[in-house]
């Protein structure tokens, strides 16, 4: 009698329905503000930050657990610096994305009957995956790996931030002050935001507005994102609004902000929801795209107020 096979693990699978299940329940948890042992992004064990769908991944299950350290690491990297995880924890999945190249023509066993092959190479990119637990975790780290937390900086209401209006306004990237509504506008190229005194707490204020710029980015001039026909409700437009969401979420993390749209109702939910429920690498692309996103637009901030600093010396 042949044994039956066990289910070939698929990574993109396991990580989208934990996604589905989440959303389903009617919250987006990486929307809560937090800091981890006062970092706002998960850490490798050496300190560097996380990118793109692994840092989406590991902020939500951050702010699920209430963990209070920052930093992820894999049982070999935990088992290195003599430290044990505790019983019964459960490591998180993440993913490494990498490429290989292959001989475009025949193995070396056939290129011994003398045919002039082709010298091309294929390029084969490639996801795999791994598991990863949070220090808070694990027995026996290091105080390093759980840094004193720091204190929630407070914000008069419906002012401005020194620091993220300053971000903002040096993005290339017209942004008109006006109405009640958030959105950004292709035919003309501009962003149109209401007036931060419309907005009780400032950050969601700069969240909406990362979101509109985020928007902004895909046009041909800049990154160039086309999903196809997009209208209200479309998964062309689905696509994009997750898209912009992850990129608020990523520039909320470096500014202290988050990630945040005026409208908060089912339809947004069920945008993520028919995404992820069609195609399991989604969330992946859309990551990427995002990480894109706000590499541009903190490059283009850069830019922008060193010009200003040019012009004032």
């Amino acid at each position: 009698m042949a044994r039956s096979r066990t289910p070939k693990f698929d990574a993109s699978e396991v990580i989208t329905n934990e996604i589905i299940r989440i959303i389903e329940r009617g919250v987006l948890p990486w929307r809560k503000l937090w800091t981890a042992g006062g970092s706002s992004r998960p850490l490798r064990v050496g300190g560097e930050p996380y990118q793109g769908v692994n840092n989406f991944l590991l902020t939500m299950r951050t702010v699920m657990a209430g963990h209070s350290s920052p930093f992820w690491m894999t049982l070999p990297q935990a088992n290195a610096l003599d430290a044990k995880v505790r019983k019964g924890e459960k490591s998180s999945v993440i993913v490494y994305y990498g490429q290989s190249r292959k001989d475009a023509g025949a193995d070396e066993h056939d290129r011994s009957d003398g045919d002039d092959h082709s010298d091309e190479a294929r390029i084969f990119r490639f996801q795999k995956s791994y598991r990863v637990f949070n220090a808070c975790q694990i027995e026996g780290l290091p105080d390093s790996f759980f840094p004193d937390p720091e204190p929630a900086p407070e914000h008069p209401p419906s002012e401005p931030i020194p620091h993220m209006q300053a971000f903002f306004d040096a993005i290339d990237i017209t942004t008109v002050l006006t109405g009640t509504e958030a959105y950004y506008l292709p035919p003309v190229d501009k962003v149109y935001m209401p007036s931060i005194t419309r907005f009780q707490d400032p950050r969601n204020f700069y969240g909406v507005w990362a979101h509109e710029l985020a928007h902004a980015t895909k046009a041909p001039h800049r990154l160039y994102r086309d999903f196809g026909f997009s209208k209200f409700g479309n998964t062309s437009y689905a696509r994009e609004e997750i898209v912009a969401e992850l990129t608020s979420v990523f520039l909320g993390q470096t500014l202290g902000f988050t990630a945040h749209t005026l409208e908060m109702n089912a339809a947004y939910l069920h945008n993520w929801l028919r995404v992820l429920r069609s195609d399991k690498g989604a969330i992946f692309r859309h990551a990427a795209d995002a990480q894109r996103a706000c590499d541009y637009l903190i490059a283009g901030s850069e830019a922008g107020r060193a010009g200003r600093s040019a012009e004032a010396a």
